[in-house]
């Protein structure tokens, strides 16, 4: 049975991404949803580098729902407001840099569209779209957890800590995010394969950032994800 969406909220954590947030903006803008009426929420947590000045025409903007946080409180913290402003009958997630293409997003929601699936991820490791190189810590540390994840949860991923994630809104709203920083990822995949949803992956492309060119997140990020991985296995 195909899903009645009409609307699809597409959810941009920002922070200090003046060099990147225009030309993703316009890259988002560009990619047709499966025909959904779109709407964009961009969350800035705290930007320092001119990004606010970015984003203040966008509030007129009726295609865009602008917010701000008073003070940077991380990703997950971002995510948390932009899911509580959402409307859209799917919801998926947009990094603000250009690691991920946009263009790949129909492909992950035309599963849920077509009834076959309520949350799809979208695969950097798995064949069939360009990827770049991976630094190898983040290439191992991201198999690490992975692994961790379906031996704790008995599935099969191939990439938890991917950034694009679509999801049937009754899926993920009711869920209650407490992580606020990159233990989102760990949080979000341990909260919605304990509700032994239908999860489907599929191969996207990726343009890797390193530290020199703006990546954020750090081995530090990796522990706390462990944590967050057991800890999610056993509580609320």
């Amino acid at each position: 049975m195909s899903n009645p969406a009409k609307r699809i909220s597409i959810l941009i954590p920002v922070y200090n991404e003046v060099r990147f947030l225009t030309t993703l903006l316009g890259r988002v803008e560009a990619v047709d949803f499966c025909g959904l009426e779109k709407e964009i929420i961009m969350v800035d947590d705290g930007s320092t580098d001119g990004t606010l000045a970015l984003l203040k025409p966008y509030e007129s903007n009726p295609l865009y729902k602008v917010v701000y946080h008073p003070h940077n409180m991380g990703k997950g913290a971002a995510l948390r407001t932009a899911i509580q402003h959402a409307t859209g009958d799917l919801i998926v997630i947009q990094d603000a840099d250009l690691e991920y293409d946009p263009q790949d997003y129909p492909e992950l929601i035309q599963v849920i569209l077509d009834g076959k699936a309520d949350v799809v991820y979208g695969s950097r490791l798995t064949a069939g779209k360009p990827v770049r190189a991976f630094n190898v810590l983040h290439y191992f540390g991201n198999k690490l957890l992975t692994l961790i994840t379906n031996i704790l949860y008995n599935t099969t991923l191939t990439d938890m800590e991917t950034c694009y994630k679509a999801f049937r809104a009754e899926i993920i709203k009711p869920i209650r995010i407490r992580s606020n920083r990159f233990d989102f990822e760990p949080e979000i995949t341990a909260k919605v394969l304990k509700q032994k949803v239908r999860l489907f992956e599929a191969p996207i492309s990726y343009n890797g950032r390193n530290f020199d060119e703006g990546k954020k997140i750090t081995w530090r990020d990796g522990i706390v994800a462990v944590w967050t991985l057991l800890k999610y296995r056993f509580v609320d």
